[in-house]
């Protein structure tokens, strides 16, 4: 009997349990909300706004306020600095250090005992629960599993207080039984420099038997390649024959795929995605045949959610998880057990399914191009790529976009940037392609392209090899759960990625 078969067990009751999902989705997020409102009512956050009296979900979102991390940052790093029962009761010693907003370089999001918990480290085990289900003859444990994580390092020098990437806090807490099933060894795993962890990742996992990957599509195909260049194979079946999955999340998957599907050639290989952010576990893949993810109802874990055609006025509405439309576009907050109160992620979903609550991201709040009223979002962008490499056999690796408001002509356009893993054979018709799949796409994105009188055609730049790596390098953000800006209505990034591709030219 395999190790497989014997850890699967314990895996059972929570593959039943998981069917409440559908039969009562609605009272599960309500016993959670009851849940987070009695644990916080005798914190700061929780007596400002009235936890223990509050009744019901109208109550609460009367009472407490829709928050960025604007508004909760002075808490935060009261926290940070060891302050007790602000946002969530007791001391919260890890942060997780994500993507800053437009006045800070970084947000520190607080990951607490409760959240790590039952929150994260639920998501990984209902991760590895339906993936079992949905293919039981997995041999998942009879190898070893090669996580990617990012670095962590010191908060305000407090005794065993971390700040760093959330993938980094999760190692440094895990089991450490799981440490036996897991590669590479932890000081490899934490290295800060991703050039020296690639490396080392890739000598230390060469002989290892390792049966599944977990990681940032664009990091782990880093190392994969060079997993390759060590050992002078061509596909990764020849080095781990029993590789069977790849747990993906972070950045959407289609732009890699294929890249994937030539050096993994095993036509039984899984993906399966999940969305583990920094804030929160808050979905994964549940039918291998659908690329919607399912919403987890019942970790420490409250949703809501604004139309996106109401974000950004005066009084948008609020809905709660059953207030939710399939097809329409929502920016998403939650309220967690980590402390954040009404937050907005900066997520956009659109649910396909309502039993169960199934969704699909589409982008950010604030990663679109809504220059000349086109709307275009992050999954209209990665569907256009798809289209035009499917139409002239490209592959793309990173891109971004941005508006060109005008130019010398009085002419108005999307200007793209795209590295490729595999080049066109002609860039003017990648480009026809992609602007071509973006008005079937995007109805208004169509209009403002009629007859070239608001827009023109896109513009397509081919950037450089390793432009986008250099970008991230000249920001610090090399590795870990970095990732590009996808879309803009500005064009901060697009310029500083043009200065650097035109500055490496000889």
């Amino acid at each position: 009997m395999s190790l497989t078969s014997i850890a699967g067990k314990l895996f059972l009751p929570r593959q039943k349990e998981l069917r409440r999902h559908t039969t009562e989705p609605d009272h599960l997020q309500q016993k959670v909300l009851s849940h987070l409102l009695h644990r916080a009512a005798d914190t700061q956050y929780g007596q400002r706004h009235q936890f223990s009296s509050l009744r019901g979900y109208e109550d609460f979102a009367s009472n407490v306020p829709v928050n960025t991390y604007e508004e909760l940052k002075n808490d935060i790093d009261r926290m940070r600095h060891g302050e007790a029962d602000v946002l969530w009761p007791g001391t919260v010693r890890w942060y997780a250090k994500s993507s800053g907003t437009t006045a800070d370089k970084s947000k520190f999001i607080p990951v607490s005992r409760e959240g790590l918990k039952k929150i994260h480290y639920a998501g990984g085990a209902d991760t590895v629960a339906v993936y079992l289900r949905n293919n039981p003859k997995s041999r998942l444990f009879d190898g070893r599993a090669l996580i990617l994580g990012g670095s962590h390092s010191p908060n305000y020098n407090l005794p065993d207080s971390l700040v760093g990437d959330l993938s980094s806090i999760l190692i440094e807490n895990i089991n450490p039984v799981v440490n036996l099933l897991r590669v590479p060894d932890k000081k490899t795993a934490l290295l800060s420099d991703f050039e020296v962890k690639r490396d080392r990742i890739a000598r230390q996992t060469l002989g290892s038997r390792v049966t599944n990957i977990s990681g940032v599509p664009s990091w782990m195909l880093s190392v994969l390649v060079r997993v390759l260049e060590l050992s002078g194979k061509h596909t990764i079946d020849e080095v781990w024959p029993n590789l069977e999955v790849f747990f993906h999340g972070g950045i959407a998957f289609t732009p890699y795929r294929s890249q994937y599907e030539q050096i993994i050639r095993n036509p039984d290989m899984h993906y399966m995605e999940t969305y583990n952010a920094s804030e929160g576990f808050f979905g994964l893949q549940d039918d291998p045949s659908d690329p919607s993810m399912l919403l987890m109802l019942d970790y420490d874990v409250f949703y809501e959610f604004i139309p996106m055609d109401e974000y950004g006025t005066d009084n948008p509405t609020v809905v709660p998880l059953w207030g939710v439309e399939k097809g329409r576009n929502y920016a998403m907050l939650i309220s967690t057990s980590c402390g954040l109160w009404r937050y907005l992620i900066g997520d956009t979903v659109m649910f396909t399914s309502l039993r169960p609550y199934k969704f699909i991201i589409t982008g950010r709040t604030k990663y679109f191009i809504n220059a000349f009223g086109e709307e275009l979002i992050q999954d209209n962008a990665e569907r256009g790529l798809l289209s035009a490499c499917q139409a002239t056999g490209a592959e793309v690796s990173e891109y971004t976009a941005a508006p060109v408001f005008m130019d010398n002509n009085a002419k108005c356009r999307h200007q793209w940037i795209v590295e490729f893993a595999k080049p066109p054979q002609s860039i003017e018709q990648f480009a026809d392609a992609l602007d071509t799949a973006l008005q079937q796409l995007n109805s208004d994105y169509e209009a403002k392209r009629f007859h070239n009188v608001t827009l023109q055609r896109l513009e397509l730049i081919e950037a450089r090899k390793g432009l986008f790596n250099d970008w991230l390098k000249m920001k610090g953000k090399l590795g870990g759960q970095h990732k590009v800006p996808r879309l803009s209505n500005n064009r901060n990034v697009i310029d500083e990625l043009l200065n650097l591709q035109s500055s490496a030219k000889p």
